[in-house]
């Protein structure tokens, strides 16, 4: 696939002195739950001076009402119109006068108060288009939550450009948006997030920088806390998602080449990562490691598969009652 040549760019050489003022923060959110105060104490704190939109999927709880009361800028949608990049794609249209705009997760809670805008200090750099943080486990993540961290979050920081892809594989367009902040105009140029994905549209969009040229940032000095401690049923229904999403965006994998590649190093890593930690649990991690790629199999082979099923595999079932 044809890498485009990345827009020509003025800017000058202190982002965080030209456009002090013009960062925005998106956090979609649903039924947040008693740490949400909490949370978005922490969030604000460290978003002094930026905008901060809450995009709540009618919550029952007090999640809305807390958000506006913290100072934030809150719009309430329903519960079905919730998409992972559709409703993304509303934020950046909100939040049209930033020139960066970083999307968080509703669990995700920064590590000391300069996460935020160190995340930002990347784009100094005008080659670059999307950086994203390091994420730390929760106090009560287990040890495979634990790994799942230190693997994909590792401790040095590193950048991607569009040359680098196919030594990168999958990998290379890995982004997440519990923390990941972008250049808005040049993710909008770009495509935006897909509007009818299942999940990963994080990844949808660093693939569709990475093809317009632009390059990717992982900045480990930026850091929250956000951790799963998912059950082995939710690690299949998630990967059946994972599937879907490779078959329908297949062109990424197209671009960067296959998937399985990343998931061999993952699980040679967890199992040495148990073996010094928790030995124990290396068999339920095998398990665990079978249900994943059979879920990621499913996944792929979703389009011989019938909606009532699908719907039953997944861990977004609400995404297929339109009969995508």
């Amino acid at each position: 696939m044809e890498v485009k040549s990345k827009p020509h760019t003025d800017m000058k050489s202190s982002f965080a002195a030209k456009f002090a003022g013009r960062t925005g923060v998106c956090i979609p959110s649903c039924n947040a739950g008693t740490l949400w105060r909490q949370r978005l104490t922490e969030v604000v704190s460290a978003a002094a001076g930026f905008r901060l939109l809450v995009i709540d999927s009618d919550s029952d709880d007090d999640t809305a009402r807390t958000a506006r009361e913290a100072g934030c800028e809150v719009i309430v949608i329903a519960r079905h119109e919730f998409n992972h990049g559709a409703t993304r794609n509303r934020a950046l249209e909100v939040l049209s006068d930033c020139e960066v705009v970083i999307f968080m997760t509703q669990d995700a809670l920064p590590a000391e108060p300069q996460a935020l805008a160190r995340l930002i200090e990347a784009f100094d750099d005008p080659d670059l288009a999307a950086a994203y943080g390091r994420q730390l486990p929760h106090t009560d993540a287990t040890p495979v939550a634990a790994h799942a961290r230190c693997f994909n979050y590792p401790q040095r920081s590193h950048r991607v450009s569009p040359e680098q892809m196919r030594g990168l594989g999958i990998k290379a367009a890995f982004l997440s948006n519990s923390f990941t902040a972008y250049r808005r105009r040049a993710l909008v140029e770009a495509g935006g997030f897909p509007d009818n994905a299942i999940l990963g549209e994080d990844m949808v969009a660093g693939a569709r920088l990475l093809r317009a040229g632009w390059q990717l940032a992982y900045c480990a000095e930026a850091r929250v806390y956000h951790s799963h401690n998912y059950s082995q049923v939710e690690e299949f229904r998630r990967y059946f998602d994972i599937g879907v999403l490779h078959t329908r965006e297949h062109w990424i994998l197209d671009m960067t080449g296959r998937a399985e590649e990343e998931g061999q190093r993952f699980v040679v890593s967890e199992l040495r990562y148990l073996r010094r930690r928790q030995p124990g649990g290396i068999p339920a991690a095998l398990l665990r490691n079978a249900l994943k790629y059979l879920g990621y199999r499913l996944g792929r082979a979703e389009r011989w598969l019938p909606t009532k099923l699908k719907r039953h595999l997944s861990m977004q079932p609400g995404y297929w009652q339109a009969g995508r």
